[in-house]
C-alpha cells in the first residue's frame, strides 16, 4: 500500500484539522461538517493526480484546444453515517462519479470495550474494472474497513483501491496494510499514536458521526 500522508507537509489543510480538533469548535456542527468536507476535496485534489489521463479537443467561442481530463470510471464509496461529509467534499471534485453506501457500525457486548464492526447494507454499482475510493474519516483499527472490503466481493473486481481518511491510527493503518491489495492507495490528512481500550484514536477528535449529525441511541 501507498501511504500518502499529507500531514508531514505544511499547507491549510492543517488549519482544517486544528479545528475539528478544537473541543470549541466542535460545537458548531455545521462547521465541523465542512470543515470536513473541505478536508475532502484537500485530499481529493491530491489523489487526482494519480489518475490516469486522456487528451480532448474542447471548442472555445474563439478556438479550440486540446486538454488533459481524467479517465478513470471513478465509485465514490462512503461509510454511513459519518463519511458522509467527506463524501460530499469529494462529490464536489468527482461530480461525474458513480456512488456506493455501506452501513458500518460497532456492536459492544453489554459495557465490553471489545467489539465487531457489523455491515449491514450496501448500495453500489459494479466495480468490475473501476477506480474504487473509499471514504472513512476515521481509520481506527481498521476493522471497518476490511469488513467493506469483503462486503464488494459481490460488486466485481476494482481496477483499483483509494482509500481516504481524515485522522488514522499507527495500528490501524498498519492493518489495512496487510489486508488491501499491494497497489491501494491510502490517502490521509493526519495519523495519530495510540488508541484507548474501546478502540477510539488518541488525541483524534472523538465521534465523527455523532460531532456531525447528533449523538445516537
Amino acid at each position: 500500500m501507498k501511504i500518502h500522508n499529507l500531514g508531514e507537509e505544511n499547507s491549510l489543510l492543517h488549519q482544517f484539522i486544528a479545528e475539528i480538533r478544537d473541543t470549541h469548535i466542535q460545537k458548531d456542527p455545521m462547521r465541523f461538517r465542512k470543515n470536513i468536507e473541505r478536508i475532502g476535496e484537500i485530499l481529493g485534489y491530491e489523489l487526482s493526480k494519480t489518475l490516469d489521463y486522456q487528451s480532448q479537443k474542447v471548442e472555445t467561442p474563439l478556438g479550440s484546444k486540446m486538454v488533459s481530463t481524467p479517465s478513470n470510471q471513478l465509485v465514490l464509496c462512503s461509510v454511513l453515517r459519518a463519511g458522509l461529509p467527506l463524501h460530499q467534499g469529494l462529490l464536489n471534485y468527482y461530480d461525474k462519479a458513480e456512488n456506493a453506501f455501506i452501513s458500518a457500525y460497532r456492536h459492544h457486548r453489554g459495557d465490553e470495550d471489545a467489539f465487531e464492526v457489523i455491515v449491514n447494507y450496501l448500495a453500489s454499482p459494479s466495480i468490475e474494472n473501476k477506480t474504487l475510493i473509499l471514504t472513512d474519516p476515521m481509520l481506527a483499527t481498521g476493522k471497518t474497513l476490511e469488513n467493506v472490503l469483503s462486503a464488494f466481493k459481490e460488486h466485481g473486481t476494482p481496477k483499483q483501491i483509494h482509500i481516504v481518511s481524515v485522522i488514522g491510527s499507527k495500528a490501524g493503518v498498519s492493518h489495512v496494510q496487510k489486508i488491501f491489495p499491494e497497489n491501494t492507495h491510502l490517502w490521509i490528512a493526519a495519523i495519530d499514536d495510540s488508541l484507548n481500550s474501546k478502540g477510539y484514536i488518541i488525541p483524534g477528535i472523538g465521534d465523527a458521526g455523532d460531532l456531525s449529525f447528533g449523538l445516537k441511541r
